[in-house]
């Protein structure tokens, strides 16, 4: 009971806090803070997007960032051709992503284990070379977005408050969609799928239906943060879905803690704030951060949310 206790008093301070933020930032005058939460907040939603297929779902995705980099290119690609409302913009970034997780999902979910991992990988960095190469819309230099997402008014994301809190409703609302999910007949499904996908599937369920379903649900919200990065940089390019930055969200979840609500939040939040810092003191801050995470692996089983756990029980 301790333990639970002290890991929701845990996320009820950094959820206050992300709240608060705005209000930080305006009475201490730092607008820089508002920039890097921003950004801190739509990556968590991805983080978030990937843990309800690697944390819940046991399906290990190394390409899940191609979902950010074509979100973001379906909000700049409509911009460049004279499309600037987010009431399209949004739609199409959520469908193209919703398509090619289809796509990928399908062909992927034959395989296991290494051969899964290398599979979306490989699509992931076929998106990358493709959108590499299309010079009409920047190619390798990418794609300045010189106008944000107008939603005729109701809100406007040039302003950064509003626009921030429209990204941490984003955030909150696929975190409250993945808790009705894992907590629904389909998320006990898939939760199953993990744990023994051979008697789920001799009990009678169909595995690759039910997995190829949470596999399109989750590259469409990551689409939504690609949207949103999208407009927060004012800038996309092929490098929002290279392979690294899939290596990012996935630490991000490991790190927070994988299969927990709100792990993938805390893990973005710590992930990207240490680095943040460790950039200011050196440039070969990378040295510093890989061993610092892998201490943390090895002697935190189960990221931030299980060490919590454990040094209440100790």
């Amino acid at each position: 009971m301790k333990a639970f206790t002290v890991s929701k008093a845990v996320t009820a301070l950094m959820l206050a806090g992300l709240l608060l933020l705005p209000l930080y930032s305006y009475l201490s005058g730092n607008i820089f803070i508002m920039t890097l939460f921003t950004r801190i907040v739509i990556l968590a939603l991805a983080a978030a997007s990937l843990n309800l297929i690697m944390g819940f779902g046991g399906m290990m995705s190394f390409g899940h960032a191609v979902y950010l980099g074509i979100g973001g290119y379906a909000v700049g690609m409509l911009a460049q051709e004279g499309t600037g409302s987010g009431f399209i913009q949004f739609p199409v970034a959520l469908a193209a992503s919703a398509i090619y997780a289809l796509v990928i999902g399908a062909l992927s979910l034959r395989t296991r284990g290494v051969y899964f991992i290398m599979i979306t990988l490989a699509f992931a960095q076929m998106a990358y070379y493709v959108a590499s190469g299309l010079a009409r819309y920047g190619g390798d230099d990418g794609l300045t977005v010189y106008k944000r997402s107008d939603f005729s008014g109701l809100i406007n994301l040039s302003n950064r408050t509003q626009f921030y809190y429209l990204c941490l409703a984003c955030l909150f609302a696929v975190i409250f969609l993945i808790w009705r999910i894992v907590n629904s007949r389909f998320g006990l499904v898939v939760q199953g799928l993990r744990s023994n996908e051979q008697r789920m599937q001799a009990i009678g369920f169909p595995a690759k239906r039910y997995q190829l379903v949470c596999f399109v649900i989750s590259g469409t919200m990551c689409g939504l943060a690609g949207a949103l990065l999208a407009n927060n940089t004012d800038f996309v390019s092929p490098a929002m879905m290279y392979w690294t930055r899939s290596g990012d969200l996935m630490v991000m979840v490991i790190l927070g803690g994988m299969g927990t609500l709100f792990g993938p939040v805390m893990g973005a939040v710590v992930y990207l704030l240490l680095e943040e810092f460790l950039s200011q003191i050196t440039e070969y801050w990378a040295l510093i951060m890989g061993p610092l995470l892998l201490l943390i692996v090895l002697f935190g089983r189960g990221g931030i949310m299980g060490l919590l756990g454990r040094l209440n029980r100790g």
